[in-house]
């Protein structure tokens, strides 16, 4: 109720993008008070055992992420680890810090519940990145979602996912790799056959090689069937862990925001409600092609605890919400779980 009603309408005043940095940076300053730490962890996480799942050789203290993008230069992992979440993706992090797209780049359809950003993977990069992460001191599963930068080429992409492996993967429990994002030119091509092949084979390679972590890729929206079919082969041929489904859309369907408005914003990926029955299709599409066979994450348009459930009912095993919680603000997370408990 104070979020919705107080904390929400003052920060959708503001431009999207500053509100997002300046509750990150205010987050930062607020959990160096005493006890704050024990206050947020007293009014938003839940310890239960029949929330635990073992996913990917994993134990989560509950099913409910925080996706990437949201802390994507990993600032503030440790402070939303007492948001009650049961694992947190830091990311998309690329071998060379980028300032990525020009502003603006972030937009509210506020109509929708939904978020237009074209925000094309701006980060610190993955040295600065690996500092923060060794100063984890929160007991929570840290993903690292890692990509490639603007100006590498495709046909020399995997180069810039293996660097970034290579860096990460000590510091992180489980690594994604982003090959769908709508906003770094031709990115989303590195889910065709060849291109994907390709890359997970080499990235594979060096896991087997190093370090044995999960490996899972994330898809879009977008792909129709079978283009999934072909990446489901793929991902058990190279024995990835898991998959993400979705990123953002480059589509505008299902929306009440008015047409003129929507072209005036441009170019981006499109996250929230409008995506929610989408990636519930492919999730359902998954489970049921694979046999259960592959683990899936859900992501897109969980905006309550009912899209959450339905999601699992679909054969996700886990859940990531993003948009959810800009909207619906932190307590999302304890009525996903609230709601886990007594379904």
């Amino acid at each position: 109720m104070l979020y919705k009603f107080f904390i929400r309408p003052f920060l959708f005043l503001l431009n999207p993008e500053f509100s997002h940095n300046f509750i990150l940076h205010l987050l930062k300053m607020i959990f160096k008070l005493p006890f704050m730490k024990n206050i947020f962890n007293y009014f938003y996480c839940i310890n239960n055992k029949q929330l635990e799942r073992n996913v990917f050789d994993l134990s989560f203290k509950n099913p409910v992420g925080l996706a990437a993008g949201f802390d994507k230069n990993a600032k503030v992992f440790n402070e939303f680890a007492s948001f009650g979440f049961g694992f947190i993706e830091i990311g998309t992090v690329t071998p060379i810090s980028q300032k990525g797209n020009s502003k603006p780049r972030l937009f509210r359809l506020k109509k929708d519940k939904a978020i237009i950003n074209r925000m094309g993977f701006n980060n610190d990069g993955i040295d600065v990145i690996i500092r923060r992460l060794k100063k984890k001191h929160a007991d929570i599963i840290i993903g690292g979602n890692i990509g490639k930068n603007k100006l590498t080429p495709n046909e020399v992409a995997t180069d810039d996912y293996v660097n970034c492996f290579k860096k990460i993967s000590a510091y992180v429990d489980y690594l994604v790799l982003n090959i769908s994002s709508p906003n770094t030119p031709d990115l989303v091509d590195l889910q065709n056959k060849l291109h994907l092949n390709k890359l997970l084979s080499r990235i594979q390679k060096l896991n087997k090689d190093t370090c044995n972590k999960p490996v899972l890729i994330k898809i879009s929206p977008d792909l129709n069937f079978s283009q999934i079919d072909e990446i489901l082969k793929l991902i058990e041929k190279f024995k990835i862990s898991g998959i993400i489904a979705t990123n953002t859309s480059s589509k505008r369907d299902n929306l009440q925001t008015s047409r003129s408005i929507i072209n005036s914003l441009g170019k981006g990926g499109l996250s929230g409600k409008p995506l929610y029955f989408r990636s519930k299709e492919i999730v359902s599409y998954i489970h049921k092609k694979t046999k259960a066979r592959i683990p899936i994450i859900a992501v897109g348009g969980i905006m309550n605890a009912d899209d959450a459930i339905n999601m699992f009912n679909a054969g996700t095993n886990l859940v990531q919400i993003y948009s959810g919680f800009i909207y619906e603000g932190p307590s999302l997370v304890k009525q996903i779980n609230t709601k886990l408990l007594i379904s």
